[in-house]
């Protein structure tokens, strides 16, 4: 099962908020769909979805035009759009049978959904009677209910602390599993990068980067050097030409351009006589990445 997506284009008057986009989303994988407020992602969503008419480009599901070919999807907005006054069970029920199931298989997969994120004794409360988190969690069971082919999350994470956050992490690991293709779209790297082999990072509409998230790390080099010692480092690295350094308890981080400029250092370091008890060279994070393709803290 494969999403592609082909020369997407959107606008409102003159200005395009969907420019030229073209992805493919495979089944097996998440797809980080990434970018900064009014990036274009949720506008690009809608529009796959038929939810918004675009002006330009295709979307395909399996080679076919997506709408006349439209499978099975779960889509969880970034905006809650649950009944406040209904209850979860009522609501959870009705949206299953929205999407083909019958009630006997709607009821058992609602049992089944709601034990699994830990409401089940929610069923029949309303939902405005929920928490936050708690509310998230009936929107994200009736993303995934009726057991979906593509699944679309739109900051999924929002309102959770971190054990339920782990929660829905696992969730997330087992649709990819189950073969489920997959966008994620969230503004916290540290989930997309544990979920998405492949990302997309959108700046007023128009494709920044996308590929392979080890291959674009991979390109950037090892930048980031991580020592740490009981001794202070910072008199020596300032003698060096390092201004790019943060300091954390007994760890210094900083920039170097390459792996040989890293090793230089080191030598220098042990020639000087100064005790590492670290000394580790990794990829840029995501985060990085993001912040110098979009300009924009997240």
């Amino acid at each position: 099962m494969t999403l592609e997506i082909r020369h997407l284009g959107k606008q409102y008057g003159e200005v395009k908020v969907v420019d030229d986009i073209s992805l493919t989303v495979k089944s097996g994988e998440a797809f980080g769909l990434l970018g900064g407020n009014g990036a274009g992602k949720t506008t690009t969503i809608r529009s796959v979805l038929g939810l918004l008419e675009h002006e330009r480009g295709e979307v395909l599901w399996n080679g076919k035009p997506f709408l006349s070919n439209r499978p099975s999807v779960g889509y969880l907005p970034e905006e809650r759009g649950l009944y406040p006054k209904e209850t979860v069970s009522e609501q959870l029920i009705y949206l299953a049978r929205l999407e083909g199931m019958k009630k006997a298989a709607a009821q058992s997969a609602l049992k089944t959904w709601l034990e699994r994120l830990g409401i089940a004794e929610h069923e029949h409360k309303r939902v405005e009677q929920l928490s936050k988190g708690n509310q998230q969690k009936v929107q994200i069971i009736s993303a995934l209910i009726h057991d979906p082919d593509l699944v679309i999350l739109d900051e999924p994470f929002s309102g959770l602390d971190p054990v339920n956050a782990d929660m829905l992490a696992s969730v997330v690991k087992e649709q990819i599993a189950k073969g489920k293709a997959l966008v994620f779209s969230s503004h916290q790297m540290m989930q997309v990068e544990q979920f998405c082999e492949q990302i997309c990072i959108l700046k007023r509409g128009r494709v920044q980067i996308d590929g392979r998230l080890s291959e674009i790390k991979r390109s950037y080099g090892r930048s980031n050097l991580i020592l740490r010692s009981e001794a202070d480092l910072m008199p020596f690295l300032e003698t060096r030409g390092l201004t790019d350094i943060r300091r954390d308890a007994q760890e210094w981080t900083l920039k170097v351009n390459n792996e040989a400029q890293a090793h230089e250092l080191m030598h220098e370091l042990g020639q000087a006589g100064v005790p590492m008890l670290k000394f580790e060279l990794k990829e840029p994070s995501l985060h990085e990445i993001f912040i110098e393709k979009v300009g924009e803290a997240v």
